[in-house]
């Protein structure tokens, strides 16, 4: 999952690449699709069903808004030179840009979307799912903070490759140990 903008270029799920017919001169045709990548925004229609999702409670009551999930096929230079290379060069390549699942969010009160991720997961990901992992900044953010401050990842002074290693396995143990402290129920409290 991850947050993409939305001057991004994509297709619709359904687009299918043409074959061109070869003219006889240079290298064989590519497949390419007839109609232009489009930015995220304009891939959003009137049939998009938007839901009212939750996706955790904050100090100022519920964190809510509304999602739509669809399904597109990322364009632009980087996603075409990375489906060639899955499929082999780009000799061997049919034409077909992978499918990727389109998580948007437009609030009640916004006149249009205003945050997009993209991910790999299938479409059939249940939205609240999609949802809780796109809005999990806060909890990544605040452990990196817990691993700087509170268990020293910033404290390494040494020169060597393997000392940093063995100060970040630690630094990572101890981050693991606190998680699972802090999800026990059986764990006791400091009163």
């Amino acid at each position: 999952m991850v947050a993409v903008e939305p001057k991004e270029i994509a297709r619709p799920a359904g687009a299918k690449p043409q074959l061109p017919a070869y003219q006889g001169l240079g290298p064989p045709t590519l497949p390419r699709y007839r109609e232009p990548a489009r930015p995220l925004p304009q891939l959003i229609d009137a049939d998009t069903r938007f839901e009212d999702i939750t996706w955790r409670q904050g100090s100022k009551g519920s964190m809510t808004s509304r999602f739509a999930v669809l399904e597109v096929r990322p364009s632009g230079k980087a996603a075409t030179r990375t489906a060639q290379e899955h499929a082999g060069g780009r000799s061997q390549w049919d034409g077909a840009l992978p499918l990727r699942t389109l998580l948007v969010e437009q609030p009640a009160t916004a006149p249009e979307p205003t945050g997009y991720w993209m991910t790999n997961l299938p479409a059939t990901t249940p939205i609240a799912d999609l949802v809780r992992w796109a809005k999990m900044r806060w909890r990544i953010e605040h452990d990196y903070r817990e691993l700087k401050h509170g268990l020293g990842l910033d404290h390494f002074e040494g020169r060597t490759w393997r000392g940093w290693h063995h100060h970040v396995t630690l630094v990572t143990a101890a981050q693991a140990f606190l998680t699972l402290r802090r999800y026990d129920p059986k764990a006791r409290t400091a009163a």
